[in-house]
This record gives structure tokens, sequence and C-alpha cells, in this order.
């Protein structure tokens, strides 16, 4: 996208067009050298915005809630603001003697929608220099490499914030320039989303009454269901959509049996995260659960937990497809849950089956995901980011598993010591929360460690599982193994697995760990030497590689059996 200059007439005027650039006296400047007195102004402003100086200069801040610890601010000016957006006048308008709070909190300006950083700092920009900086390619490319990166996910995300913020803060003129870009890309906009487009221009009002008659025309004619339909938009653009399928005589997704009483029943008990009523339900009526689509269901809009009982039920075929030829995998890799997609591989979800228009469940995650996001390293001591977790969990998913043997050396010496196996799976999944906190929780809760009671020695506290349980005394002689010894055993055990099916390669760096006794890295908060703390540093390093590696090893992997790929049909069997 090129740079957007306004015409003199606009770039500094009421976003309402109401006031224009006027000179003393009545003076007809020369035309040539008004654009550049003004393009002069759009470029200083627009670099004190992008200078690193600019937040000593700043009177006020806007506070984004960004995903992280911390909020992320952006500084501004009041004055520039006031003068460029007729809502921040309104909101930095003096009320009885005293100016509004200096710090602003986004999501209370944009309440209605979530806008992120990168849409505030891109609208702002505009306000500063009066262009339309052309679209960041670090927030608006997905991570699928052989994507055009015109419209997918990412881009669509970024396009429909910042046109609510500008709506929000009545730039009328920006309102326009996104409206256009978006009708631009639509053809190429996966249908799965449309619904947030929809959603958006909606509250828009008539804004964007272009841009959101072509997405309702596309939903009518599109195969969204009415459970998708429902869950992603305003009843009356639901209702909207389905009389003009009526009307066309369309026979839409809505007529298969989502519309059944009982298949709402269950669906409703999901939503309360009430399984055994589930159960109740499908014991009283002759509806399965496949027949309600149930695990898609639970998997798109439930809290994992629920999605991990409805499994536990075993009455769900785990590749069943939906009425638009989604497996329950294709609809978790657009939810971006890495423990739901744990729990659907483990319990046969199959990682290569397409969709009907030939895209397996890490494309689908991919085109989901943000480049940068998959990118950025993490600070230290926190989770890897969920959506780059997502990916590299189905790309291990279709290589082979690894060979079965023992963890380490260290766990074959304890051999039948289970004192000794205990104490070692400890130590081992308490090196792995400190490493790599996200992937430890997924494979902890999968393995339901959680209610199991923890095992140290002596001195050792339950404080590195983070919760409160008495340490069982393993100094007991002769050791005593007992039931709740062994559903620990059982469950740390199930951990170590999942790391090792699903991430080898850092699994052998911590092999590595254990078998050099350097498992006291664990407990960096009590007195180490210096010397070990830069050999810990030194192996974060080391583990950092080893993701890359099994990175690069997968794409090596997946290029030398393209080819025998080819001759596959897009459309895949139904199963």
């Amino acid at each position: 996208m090129e740079y957007s200059y306004l015409t003199a007439a606009t770039t500094f005027s009421n976003s309402d067009n109401s006031s224009s650039v006027h000179f003393a006296g009545g003076a007809s400047p020369d035309p040539a050298a008004d654009v550049e007195a003004l393009r002069r102004l759009a470029d200083n402003l627009g670099a004190a915005f992008e200078s690193p100086d600019f937040e000593s200069f700043v009177d006020a801040r806007i506070a984004v809630e960004d995903g992280g610890a911390r909020a992320r601010e952006v500084g501004v000016h009041r004055c520039m603001l006031s003068a460029r957006s007729p809502f921040f006048r309104e909101v930095f308008a003096e009320r009885e003697g005293v100016l509004a709070p200096a710090r602003l909190e986004l999501w209370k300006l944009v309440s209605g929608f979530v806008v992120g950083y990168d849409a505030l700092v891109a609208v702002l920009g505009y306000l500063y220099s009066g262009r339309v900086a052309p679209l960041p390619k670090e927030v608006c490319m997905c991570v699928d490499e052989e994507c055009r990166h015109e419209a997918c996910r990412p881009v669509v995300d970024f396009m429909v914030e910042v046109l609510y913020a500008s709506f929000v803060f009545q730039i009328s003129e920006l309102v326009t320039i996104f409206q256009r870009h978006l009708l631009d890309i639509l053809d190429k906009v996966s249908i799965d989303d449309i619904p947030v487009i929809l959603s958006v221009t909606n509250l828009c009002d008539s804004s964007c009454a272009e841009l959101f008659n072509k997405c309702i025309e596309i939903a009518v004619k599109s195969d969204l269901d009415i459970i998708t339909l429902e869950k992603t938009m305003a009843p009356d653009i639901v209702k909207q959509i389905i009389d003009s399928r009526l009307n066309l005589g369309t026979v839409g997704p809505e007529s298969i049996n989502y519309s059944d009483k009982h298949v709402k029943r269950i669906h409703g008990a999901l939503d309360n995260d009430d399984v055994d009523l589930v159960r109740m339900l499908l014991k009283e009526g002759n509806t399965t659960l496949d027949d309600a689509c149930a695990l898609h269901y639970a998997v798109a809009y439930c809290d994992s937990k629920v999605t991990t009982e409805l499994l536990d039920l075993e009455l769900a075929d785990i590749n069943h497809r939906n009425i638009r030829g989604y497996t329950v995998l294709h609809i978790a890799a657009m939810r971006k849950e890495p423990k739901i997609i744990v729990s659907l591989l483990i319990k046969g979800a199959i990682p290569s089956d397409l969709t009907l228009d030939g895209r397996k469940a890490v494309k689908i995650s991919k085109r989901h995901t943000k480049s940068m996001e998959y990118l950025k390293s993490t600070e230290e001591g926190q989770a890897s980011p969920k959506s780059r977790l997502c990916i590299e969990i189905l790309e291990q998913a279709e290589r082979r598993d690894p060979q079965v043997g023992e963890a380490s050396a260290s766990l074959a010496i304890a051999g039948d010591d289970l004192r000794g196996r205990l104490l070692y799976l400890e130590n081992r999944v308490t090196l792995a929360r400190l490493l790599f906190p996200m992937e430890a929780r997924v494979a902890m809760d999968i393995a339901r460690v959680d209610g199991t009671l923890e095992f140290t020695l002596g001195s050792t506290t339950s404080h590195c599982t983070g919760h409160q349980r008495t340490a069982a005394d393993l100094n007991e002689t002769p050791f005593m193994i007992k039931e709740e010894h062994l559903a620990r055993l059982r469950a740390l055990s199930r951990t170590v697995e999942l790391g090792k099916r699903f991430f080898p390669r850092c699994s052998a760096v911590i092999n590595k760990i254990m078998d050099d006794d350097l498992t006291d890295f664990a407990y960096l908060e009590h007195d180490v030497s210096e010397e070990k703390r830069m050999r810990f540093f030194e192996l974060q390093d080391a583990l950092s590689r080893a993701f890359s590696e099994d990175k690069e090893e997968f794409n090596k992997s997946a290029l030398s059996s393209s080819s025998s790929s080819t001759s596959v049909g897009i459309v895949p069997t139904q199963r």
C-alpha cells in the first residue's frame, strides 16, 4: 500500500471537514508551495511520532492490554488528538475545571471490539502525519510460507481493528480508506473470516454499509452453518442471512438437525460445562454426539476441560466431519488452544486429514498466526505463545513417533527403585516447568498431574508445583509404595511421555541435564553458584536451538514428501 496524502483542505482539518487551511488577509498562495508546506509539516509530525524521544514530551498515554503481563502504552499529545478527532476532543475536554485523566485505557475507549496495540499505533500515526502508512509486514503476515499475505487472518484482523478504531475516534476519511481496502480483498478472504468483518461493520452502522452488504451477500451464499452464525454474529444479522437464504430458495447448512431441540439441549449443556447432563440427554434420546457435532462444538466454544471430559466419554468419532467437512482437529487449529490439540491427538485425531479445499490442521493454524507472534523470542520465565506452540505440536504430530525407550540414563539407573524413579520424574518435570512453562503445563494438564501428591525429600517443599499440598515423606525406611504414589508415578510418567512425543529433541536435551546431575537448576531462587547460573543460561540457549532444529527437520521431511503428495486429490475421503 502506498502512502496516501490528503488534500490541503482535509489533511489538517477536523475529521468532519467543517474547516480547512486559510491564510491571513485572504492571500491566495501558490498551490505547489501550499502542498510542499503541508508535506513538510506531515514529515515533521510523523517523524516526531516515530522518534525514540517522543515519549519525553507527551502529556497523555493510552494503555493497551495486549495479552502480556503488563499493558503497553502509547504516548500522545492532547492538543494534537483533540484537533484531529472530535472523539478525543471530547475525551480531553475540561469538565468542571478538571482535565480528563492523563492515562486512558484503550478497551474503555473502543468497548465492543478488541483493538490491538499495532492497530492503535497505525491510527495515531495517521492523526499525526495525515498519511496512511503501508500495512506493517510483521503484523500482517501469517506463518504459512505459501501464503501471499493478501487476505490471511492477520491481515483481516489488523484491517478490522483499524477500521473500528477509526470509526470510534470519528476519523471518517480513515474509515472510508480501510473499508475500501477490505472490499478490495473480500473475494480472497476465507469464509471463516467473514463473520469478524460482518460483526465490525455492523458496529460501524451506516459508515460501512457497502462492506456490510457485500459480506451479507457472501454469507448468504456460503456454507456457514447456523451454529457458527449464532455464535459469531448479532441475532439481527443471523436473521437477515437466514431470511435471505429462504427468499432465494437456498437450502443452507441450517437445514440439518442443528435446529433439533435435542441437539440444542446438548449444546446448551456444553455451554454450562455440564457433561453429566450431556450423558443423560444421550441416554434419553436418539441423538448421538456425532449427530450433534458435540465435539466440534465443545472444541470451538467451550473450556478445554469440557473437551477433555467429553473425550473421556469415548462416545464420539474423533475424526468425524461436520457439515462443512471440518474434522474436530481442524476446528481446534482455528481455536489455537494447545491443550485441546494435544488431547485430540492422543485420542487418535489424524493430523494429515484435509479440509474440502485441501488444508491440513497445521496449515489452518499457520494461516491464523502472525509471523511476528511465531518468531518473537519470549522473555525469561514466560510461556511460549500459544499459537506458536500449536503449530509445533501439529508439525510434530505429522512426524513419526520417537522410539520407545527410557527417558534418560538416570531413569534407567533408577530401575525398579520406585523412590528413585519418583524423585527423578519430580525433578525432570520441575525443570521442564521452569524452562518451558506453557509446554509443561499442557503436558501436565493432559496427564492430570494436578490432584496427585507431590514427592519431596527432606526440606524440599512443594513450592515448585505452585500448589499447597502436604509433601510425602520419602525418607521412611523402607519405602512403602501406596496408591497415591502410584498415581503420581503414572501422571509424571505420562507427562514425560508427552514431552518426548511432541518435543523429542528438547526432551533429549533435558535428558542430558538430568544425566549431568544439574537438576538443582530447578531451584534457582535458592543459592546457586554463579558458574551453575551461567550453565543454566547456556542450556536455555541449547533448548532454543533444539526447537529450531526440530522445525528445520520437519521442513526437510515435508519437502521430501511433497512430490508424493501431489497425486492425492483435494477432496478427502469421508470417514
